[in-house]
């Protein structure tokens, strides 16, 4: 609970930055308007609540947050003498909704300065006519442009997303789409020579011995291991050998799948010996189907575990469901960016993963450090794609100190000496017109330094261009807002 009023001091209204400028007689008609409140620690106001008060900080340490989600995400700290909240830009009147935007918080006993609404705005126009209409231009100028450029960058991003996340789809789908087909006719033919078998007059113990044959190999080809490309061409001869040896056509056809299975000649000999000649073509046929059966189950089972991982790569990096703010594995982030950029990355260049796998989990905010890792990775593919040849792309993660970095190094041709000092400047790109917005590096730069209390610099000469992010391992209070220099 509050305190109540206290006595409204002119001198110290006036040995604030906010109220410096103001005559005598202004300091006086604040006090008279205007009220001294304390507050115990608590609530002062909530977000979305009517703005009914400004709020100038006089002694005590404030704490603004945004509702996101079901989550309160803390955005400002301080205890700055002069620092204010709350109903700001009620000066703009019924031309902007007046709610409290944000919440505020004390975290000890604190005193503000308060001023009602309506007289904070009548004061506004009275006072500085001219300035209320500057700010009116600028702050309706600006909402405009920032929703014009927030909408393109969103659209970028998704349809870089979706350019990425379709690619990688398209491959194991389309790859389980012809495997279900090859499946079907598989299994026709598994039917039809099933038939064939028992039209045969086999005893009881040789159809046994043929069931029991056929399940050992489809235990096989679920254990096979993959073999070199001469270990596999020398199995392929000596079973193509043994099926023409033993009458049967085609069997080079036949001979890749049964090695593709892990099967041998070994293998073949227990077919032949639980079979007579007559029927030993139908029964190895009839184990093929069996076989390729079996591996096109597998390709199925890979293409759709495949888009499962897929699709919990999209869920990762969009950050659906979690908390805007929460303990976060950055390789894990590291990871999914790059399978969402990866159709951008294209053949031509190679991504080398250069992890310190001990690293400790890290307060942060995921969903915006994804921006980051999609910004730098973006410029450093464009700037190795503008060289016409090969690159490489270096992501590596350690430790130093009590930090924790992550370095984005490219082969590209370098950042130019007269653009060094520009390069995170809001709306300075490189790229053709239409192809960026020049506010990647800005927005990266306050993403990481304003909100994550962290670093970001890079170091460049033609071939060898770093990008490197440096991230508190423990949580700090957020600095003030700064700008790139």
């Amino acid at each position: 609970m509050n305190g109540g009023p206290m006595r409204c001091s002119e001198e110290e209204l006036g040995s604030l930055f906010l109220f410096e400028k103001l005559a005598p007689d202004q300091l006086a008609l604040l006090c008279r308007e205007g009220r001294v409140e304390e507050f115990a620690p608590g609530p002062v106001y909530e977000e979305g609540d009517p703005a009914t008060c400004f709020y100038v900080l006089l002694e005590g340490t404030i704490v603004l947050s945004r509702r996101i989600g079901d989550y309160d995400v803390e955005i400002t700290r301080s205890s700055s003498r002069g620092v204010y909240a709350g109903a700001f830009q009620s000066y703009l009147g019924d031309r902007l909704r007046q709610v409290y935007n944000s919440s505020l918080r004390v975290l000890a006993p604190t005193r503000f300065f308060v001023l009602p609404a309506e007289t904070f705005a009548a004061l506004m126009r009275d006072w500085f006519p001219m300035a209320v209409h500057l700010l009116e231009g600028l702050f309706f100028g600006v909402k405009s442009a920032q929703e014009a450029v927030g909408q393109r960058e969103r659209l970028l991003a998704l349809g870089s997303l979706s350019a990425g996340l379709t690619h990688e789809l398209n491959n194991p789908a389309a790859a389980a789409v012809r495997a279900t087909s090859a499946l079907r006719e598989r299994v026709a033919g598994m039917r039809h020579k099933l038939g064939i078998i028992a039209a045969r007059p086999y005893r009881r113990d040789t159809l046994e011995t043929l069931v029991d044959i056929q399940e050992r190999t489809a235990e096989r080809v679920a254990k096979a291991t993959d073999l070199s490309p001469l270990e596999a061409s020398d199995r392929e001869d000596a079973l193509s050998d043994w099926l023409d040896d033993h009458g049967i056509g085609d069997g080079w056809q036949l001979a890749p799948t049964f090695v593709q299975a892990g099967l041998d000649t070994d293998w073949l000999d227990q077919v032949a010996a639980a079979v007579d000649d007559d029927t030993l073509e139908g029964a190895v046929r009839w184990l093929n189907y069996t076989v390729e059966t079996e591996l096109l189950m597998n390709e199925i089972e890979e293409s759709t575990t495949r888009v499962s991982v897929l699709v919990t790569a999209a869920k990762q990096y969009a950050q659906l469901d979690r908390a805007p703010y929460q303990v976060t594995d950055i390789h894990e982030l590291l990871d999914s960016t790059l399978l969402m950029v990866s159709a951008k990355i294209g053949p031509r260049l190679t991504v080398v993963k250069d992890y310190d796998r001990g690293l400790p989990k890290i307060p942060a905010y995921p969903s915006e450090l994804n921006q980051v890792w999609t910004n730098l990775v973006d410029n450093a593919v464009s700037a190795m794609n503008s060289m016409d040849a090969d690159g490489t792309l270096t992501v590596r993660t350690a430790r130093e100190g009590d930090h924790l970095l992550v370095e984005f190094r490219d082969t590209g041709p370098g950042v130019p000496d007269e653009i060094r000092d520009r390069i995170f400047d809001p709306f300075f790109t490189t790229k053709p017109v239409g192809e960026g917005t020049g506010l990647g590096l800005d927005i990266s730069w306050r993403i990481v330094v304003n909100k994550h209390n962290g670093d970001l610099r890079f170091d460049s000469v033609p071939g060898d261009t770093r990008f490197q992010v440096r991230l508190p391992l423990t949580s700090a209070e957020p600095r003030p807002p700064q700008e790139p220099s």
